[in-house]
């Protein structure tokens, strides 16, 4: 018999989403240590980040298939194993070869607890009969800051790599352990196949995720660029732009519950598509560093809610079962992320990067029209 998600339940999934936060940006500060050790060029290490999304791509399509079988909790907990695991090799990794093996088995455990944790946060969602995602969302954007925070701010106190991110990731583990039977033993409502190809609605659910998450790739990979080459800002100060988004984003999903109860997912998606869209065209067109970095908080504080919205939608969607139908939202969106920022810069190559950035802002646009579409499928009181 499956449980019924309460209140601990929704503790558990809150701690889930901050334990996958903590750990995927923990990785940030040790990057340009582990190019120095292993004596990487800025090509070769490219190349071997993309392990870290290759392992992704590959297990996120089957994570909801594993969460059906074994259940939520078995899978994150065994997923999140090999993350916290992988972390200290990645910090310690000393040829090209063991580190692209570290990114692989860490990109293709986070990637799977990035899909239960939204399949759990789905069910949760549902039972407590009141909007929950962006707060969930909310807490993996104040672990990314906490973690990229944590591992700095130890290294700099004296603690080597491997110190910090042992640290972190007993702290982490602990934080797992504590709240493990929190974590639902089930990971659908309905018997579901392993894998299934996104249709219909489902489909058009990634594609608005693949658009969000391609903006947000885009400012993490764009915004000093934009800052430095259409501002002139100095470059050990173009990284303020990512990080008025990051605070942005960070405070609109922390305060998402509220916001969306109050104005409902359909105006979500309406106001947070224009908002994103106004911001980037603000960053790249409006001659200023400061208003650039008002566009920027402007992108982070229009994304901050679709996200989960989409990720509602798909919990409420019928054309595919709920844990299939988030595994591959999610594997779209991921893809986004991985793929937007080399787009951005094939079409900034043909055209310009202020083409680039209106293109990005075109597609903000389409997703806020999509808002009665998505809508439809969610509670009355979603309008």
């Amino acid at each position: 018999m499956n449980q019924i998600p309460g209140r601990f339940e929704q503790i558990a999934t809150r701690v889930a989403f901050l334990m996958a936060g903590l750990a995927m940006a923990s990785w940030a500060p040790l990057v340009p240590l582990a190019k120095a050790r292993i004596g990487l060029d800025e090509g070769q290490l490219g190349s071997l980040l993309l392990c870290l999304g290759l392992g992704s791509v590959i297990c996120m399509p089957f994570s909801g298939g594993w969460a059906a079988k074994f259940g939520c909790r078995r899978t994150i907990l065994t997923a999140g194993a090999f993350t916290l695991g992988a972390l200290p090799f990645m910090a310690t990794a000393s040829s090209a070869a063991s580190l692209a093996a570290s990114l692989l088995v860490f990109g293709a455990s986070i990637g799977t607890i990035d899909v239960t944790m939204n399949i759990q946060a789905v069910l949760v969602e549902k039972a407590s009969n009141r909007p929950m995602m962006s707060g969930f969302h909310g807490l993996f954007s104040a672990g990314g800051i906490c973690g990229a925070g944590a591992v700095t701010g130890l290294m700099s106190v004296g603690f080597l790599p491997l110190q910090a991110t042992l640290t972190v990731s007993v702290t982490a583990a602990f934080m797992l352990i504590f709240v493990r039977k929190g974590l639902l033993s089930y990971g659908s409502e309905e018997e579901a196949a392993a894998f299934a190809v996104p249709r219909g609605f489902v489909l058009l659910l990634g594609a608005l995720c693949f658009i969000m998450f391609l903006a947000e790739g885009s400012v993490l990979d764009w915004s000093a660029v934009i800052l430095a080459k259409i501002h002139k800002v100095a470059t050990n100060q173009a990284g303020f732009g990512y990080v008025a988004f990051s605070i942005a984003m960070t405070t609109g999903r922390l305060l998402g519950d509220i916001i969306v109860s109050r104005l409902g997912a359909f105006r979500i998606l309406v106001l947070g598509g224009v908002c994103a869209a106004t911001g980037f065209a603000i960053a790249a067109f409006v001659p200023s560093p400061f208003a650039a970095l008002v566009g920027f908080a402007l992108v982070g504080i229009g994304a901050s809610n679709v996200v989960p919205v989409l990720f509602t939608a798909a919990g409420n969607q019928k054309v595919m079962p709920t844990n299939l139908a988030v595994a591959s939202v999610t594997t779209m969106g991921y893809a986004g992320i991985l793929m937007g920022p080399a787009i951005i810069g094939y079409v900034a190559t043909w055209t310009t990067l202020k083409s680039a950035i209106l293109v990005v802002s075109v597609l903000l646009v389409i997703v806020a029209m999509s808002a009665r579409k998505v809508t439809s499928v969610m509670r009355p009181d979603s309008d």
